[in-house]
């Protein structure tokens, strides 16, 4: 619980009762590498605070193509959202890429919380302004650098999950297929000789 302490204390101006009464909504859960905990279908009753190991969320297309719509590593949150807000089945699948330690929260203890205080609402309001902004850029991103260019600015974003995520993930996650992410790879490689 103290993770979850320090990226409060980290995040929000609350008082040392209020950290309490925050740290303590939250449950610990483990996940085994490839256990999902949220799937098409089911209500995504939790968000999760990932604690220790990498998750992704994912759906799949039509022709089976798996399409990764978040990647998730120590101090972020991760759920299927729309279903989690709106409380209606959902539509991705999340999914532990690692053994993970996760801490949840409950929509309705999440609830509980925004009612009791102006600054629970605050801090979950933040943390969905924060996330709007982040997709907005990745949506532009894909729309309007190359491939390559997506690939750099990853790279240099987040090296850490490019260690940790098989490179599927990483093609998925960045709009190409396998073959085209190892291509850039092996350029990169190439040019460096």
């Amino acid at each position: 619980m103290d993770t979850i302490k320090d990226y409060i204390l980290r995040t929000a101006a609350l008082s040392e009762e209020e950290v309490n009464q925050f740290v303590s909504s939250f449950t610990p859960v483990k996940a085994k590498r490839r256990q999902f905990i949220v799937q098409p279908g089911f209500v995504a009753r939790h968000r999760y605070f990932v604690v220790k190991g990498a998750l992704r969320a994912y759906v799949i297309g039509e022709e089976g193509q798996e399409y990764t719509i978040q990647l998730a590593i120590e101090d972020w949150w991760i759920s299927d959202y729309n279903s989690y807000i709106y409380q209606q089945p959902a539509t991705m699948f999340v999914m532990a890429m690692e053994d993970c330690e996760l801490l949840q929260i409950s929509h309705e203890d999440e609830w509980k919380l925004k009612a009791t205080s102006h600054r629970f609402e605050t801090f979950f309001r933040q943390m969905a302004e924060r996330s709007t902004a982040f997709m907005q850029r990745r949506i532009i991103t894909n729309l309007t650098q190359s491939a390559e260019e997506r690939y750099d600015h990853f790279m240099a974003q987040y090296p850490l999950i490019n260690e940790r995520m098989p490179q599927y993930v990483i093609a998925s996650y960045l709009g190409m297929t396998t073959e085209f992410l190892s291509k850039i790879r092996n350029n990169k490689v190439s040019r460096k000789s």
